[in-house]
């Protein structure tokens, strides 16, 4: 007789097997989601330090923009001492020469025609100080724009992200900015290559980037020279403000004003560098009336050759020798028509 509380051998045995045929009915149920997981682990790759696995299109020559006409169209922006813009000139102040042969000027105008703008804000964690200001600058960016005008905006830290798609409601973008928090790191060169392609889709044909930064890029997968060959081919005018400080903390930070000029200049747009954050509204003001202000020179190149070539252009003024010394800000080249 079994006493109440304990168990006899059969019985015990009986749960033994019961477990056993529990635990062996569990493998077979898992094996298949293990094995899985084993076969996706032997083919995750280590990421590259120098191509970080990052959501940005991929970058094909084809997709260049090139002049497939035969009038090649350069915006030109003219500049006093003061850094304002000079709109008096005429067709007969200007010269123009393609790979050092002067060119007969075909089109002129000072038009204000709608142009199709990126905005690529820096939200990495030093801008936690500025973003007030940044959001004032585009606000009087915004000021002096053409009514048929649309705009996207691209904001970066550790990698670029597109904050708003081409619109031409300046509401809905100050909206999303108002909502921005910076922090990470600076992808500034992948922010400009993102920008770049976006503008292959671009409404209009004239086409400019606002930069502002505060820092040196330390964080993108694109290199300087990468993005320096992209932006010499790509019909894109480029300005930037850059907010140094004093004194540089890094490397990086020393670097910024050179890579934000060199990048800008070449596709005939210019960088101002500020140490006062309280001058951003102010100098985006002037921007804006800049892209407002350009003449638009067109000529049919001497060279009929359709090789597709990279072919250098320079703009200079004719005026005579003692007058205002100006500056002249234009496109250093272009990609010719190809077969």
């Amino acid at each position: 007789m079994v006493k109440l509380g304990s168990r006899s051998p059969l019985s015990r045995g009986c749960s033994a097997l019961a477990f056993l045929l529990a635990f062996m009915l569990c493998l077979l149920t898992l094996a298949p989601a293990m094995a899985a997981q084993s076969e996706d682990a032997v083919h995750v790759l280590p990421r590259s330090h120098a191509r970080p696995n990052l959501a940005l299109p991929e970058f094909d020559p084809k997709d260049s923009l090139r002049v497939d006409v035969d009038l090649v169209l350069v915006p030109v922006t003219i500049t006093d001492a003061g850094n304002r813009p000079v709109t008096s000139l005429r067709q007969q102040d200007f010269s123009l020469f393609e790979a050092g042969q002067p060119q007969q000027i075909r089109y002129f105008s000072t038009e204000d025609g709608p142009i199709s703008i990126g905005i690529i804000l820096d939200l990495s964690k030093s801008m936690s100080n500025k973003i007030d200001e940044a959001r004032e600058a585009l606000s009087e960016f915004f000021k002096t724009a053409h009514p048929e005008d649309d705009y996207f905006v691209i904001t970066f830290a550790d990698r670029p992200q597109v904050l708003s798609d081409a619109t031409r409601s300046i509401g809905t973008i100050q909206g999303k900015l108002a909502a921005v928090i910076p922090s990470g790191h600076t992808a500034l060169l992948d922010a400009i290559y993102l920008g770049l392609a976006k503008m292959r889709s671009a409404r209009y044909r004239r086409h400019a980037l606002l930069i502002i930064s505060d820092g040196g890029d330390n964080r993108s997968r694109y290199t300087p020279r990468e993005i320096k060959s992209m932006v010499e081919e790509a019909d894109v005018q480029i300005y930037a403000i850059g907010l140094f400080d004093h004194f540089f903390r890094t490397p990086e930070e020393w670097a910024g004003k050179r890579l934000l000029t060199g990048i800008s200049e070449a596709t005939g747009g210019r960088t101002i560098t500020l140490r006062n954050v309280r001058k951003l509204p102010q100098v985006a003001a002037t921007i804006s009336r800049e892209l407002r202000s350009q003449y638009v020179i067109g000529y049919l190149p001497s060279n009929p050759v359709r090789d597709g070539k990279w072919r250098q252009i320079k703009v200079a003024l004719t005026r005579p020798p003692g007058g205002e010394p100006l500056q002249v800000y234009a496109k250093r080249g272009y990609l010719g028509p190809a077969k």
